[in-house]
């Protein structure tokens, strides 16, 4: 293996990030493979960065890797994901007395979105109501709840506070990514008895690591030969995929990133 030091982008969206890269780091050392931990405020610069060559790799939102994808024409390259990252799915949640049991139901009403950034909690979700008639800005009222801009949606601060409008009557339905309306329901962050999920978008991918073009290959597949290595059995790789959300690295794939592709076409979200 080569022994530069591989500089590998990741955003605060939490303060346990910085402790999640520090396992991460330490492992690759381990290994024999040296990586620079390089941070960011949100995506957009971690973006630039990558254009810019301060990194080599990033761990990207979806929108991210949408970003990254348009700036290079298609030229990135991906890496792996966690395994939590496939196959997700936004829930349409409403009101059990509302009286609304589907999409059509929402037309003509206000409907609780995240932040304006956030693929799950709003850019899919306003996708997929167009995708069954119901077109933005003309056949229901957004409010969007902007928490943690930038960040595109790693913070669910927006998604809850959306979540507590609709307990309080202020909007008429809320969207939420299906790991947080079940873990809510779990916990009893929300009562299950007065809410209900009459739609789900289709499934789609989150998260994925993505090096420049122009970053050796060679060197990308051993990031990612060392990075599946990470073992849940491991005490402290536990402690990092727990604080992360997964059980194992999986192999990236774009197939599922095709809706967040739909709604930026439909909303112009990058305008380009």
């Amino acid at each position: 293996m080569s022994k530069d030091r591989m500089k590998v982008g990741a955003v605060i969206y939490d303060p346990r990030v910085t402790v999640i890269w520090g396992i991460i780091a330490d492992f690759f050392k381990e290994e024999g493979l040296e990586i620079e931990c390089v941070f960011y405020k949100d995506y957009e610069g971690q973006v630039d960065g990558l254009m810019n060559r301060e990194i080599d790799i990033a761990w990207n939102s979806p929108l991210a890797w949408l970003d990254t994808y348009l700036r290079t024409e298609g030229k990135c390259q991906m890496g792996s994901m966690r395994d939590t990252d496939r196959d997700r799915k936004t829930c349409f949640i409403v009101k059990k007395d509302s009286g609304i049991t589907s999409l059509d139901g929402l037309r003509g009403k206000t409907i609780g979105f995240g932040a304006i950034d956030s693929p799950q909690a709003r850019l899919i979700p306003i996708n997929h109501l167009h995708q069954h008639g119901l077109e933005y800005e003309v056949d229901y009222t957004e409010r969007r709840f902007d928490i943690g801009v930038g960040l595109h949606g790693d913070h669910v601060g927006g998604e809850l506070d959306a979540i507590r409008a609709l307990e309080a009557g202020d909007v008429d339905a809320a969207v939420t990514l299906d790991l947080n309306w079940e873990a809510w329901q779990k916990d009893g962050t929300i009562d299950a008895n007065q809410l209900a999920c009459i739609e789900t978008t289709a499934l789609f991918d989150h998260c994925i690591f993505v090096a420049h073009p122009d970053f050796s290959t060679e060197r990308f597949r051993e990031w990612d030969t060392v990075l599946h290595r990470m073992d849940y059995t491991n005490e402290a790789h536990k402690k990092m995929m727990d604080m992360e959300g997964l059980k194992e690295w999986v192999e990236g794939r774009i197939t599922g990133f095709e809706q967040l592709r739909e709604a930026n076409d439909y909303l112009k979200f990058f305008g380009r």
